[in-house]
């Protein structure tokens, strides 16, 4: 939910959308795991 205008084309130019892409994946590569199921 953090990055939902990803989902939309909200931005005009193409770089700051490249931008908020990259924003995105750097969030999701520095959180910790969450556990699964398998990990119980």
């Amino acid at each position: 939910m953090l990055y939902r205008r990803l989902v939309r084309g909200y931005e005009a130019l193409l770089y700051r959308s490249e931008a908020m892409i990259h924003v995105a994946m750097i969030d999701l590569m520095t959180r910790e795991p969450t556990p699964t199921w398998g990990d119980a």
